[in-house]
């Protein structure tokens, strides 16, 4: 697969068959992830791969802490920017819009809405979660760095023909992860990564996912 392809095909997959990742694709794609670029070769990112049984323990506790503190709880940064406006909250708004008219959910349907987001804990019934996380003291160039290692991920997850979801929603409960996962206190919990092969037929993997115009983002000078 070209990178082309890869970047064209992959998305945000919310709802994967029931089909086992081998461990040895994972391994293949996270050796070739590391040659991802990063701020002096610092390598910021770790990582935690978890299925099975101790995937099913994580699911079951998160569940748990949810329904104790549904609005999230020890969560260590913001996931979105306080006040964020213009064409970021639109595309944000739109893109969930999106995503509840491809099920079906209309907007006073508060118990579906939340039954939905409630599938992230199921990691959308990918068989694979993994759990990124960096140094405490790593500052913005190195989650920067962190960001480019998990696209690496992603595209190299299309050329073995499987898929993802990055989620950080599971950052609502940051120390609790760490908890989890048993990372030290000299860390910062960042994100899931659900991984499987998608259910291609799903509605909710086949809604369009609009991209600013080059021209709105970009400026050409000296040209």
């Amino acid at each position: 697969m070209k990178v082309t392809e890869a970047i064209a095909t992959r998305r945000s997959i919310r709802q994967f068959i029931d089909k086992p990742v081998d461990q040895a694709t994972l391994r293949r794609v996270l050796e070739k992830a590391q040659r991802s670029p990063s701020g002096g070769n610092t390598q910021p990112w770790y990582a935690v791969i978890v299925t099975g049984d101790e995937l099913a323990r994580i699911t079951a506790a998160i569940k748990e802490k949810a329904k104790a503190a549904p609005m999230g709880e020890g969560g260590e940064y913001d996931i979105y920017p306080k006040g964020l406006s213009g064409r970021h909250e639109d595309q944000r708004r739109a893109v969930g819009k999106a995503m509840f008219d491809a099920v079906g959910l209309q907007r006073n349907d508060a118990a579906g809405r939340i039954a939905q987001m409630m599938k992230n804990w199921d990691s959308f019934g990918a068989p694979v979660q993994l759990f990124t996380y960096c140094p405490k003291y790593m500052g913005p160039p190195q989650w920067s760095d962190m960001g480019m290692w998990l696209q690496t991920v992603m595209l190299l997850l299309r050329e073995e023909g499987l898929d993802s979801c990055a989620q950080e929603i599971w950052a609502m409960y940051g120390t609790y992860m760490r908890e989890l996962l048993n990372i030290d206190d000299d860390h910062i919990f960042f994100c899931g990564m659900a991984i499987g092969y998608r259910d291609a037929d799903a509605p909710i993997n086949n809604f369009e996912v609009p991209r600013a115009a080059m021209d709105e983002v970009i400026r050409w000078e000296g040209w």
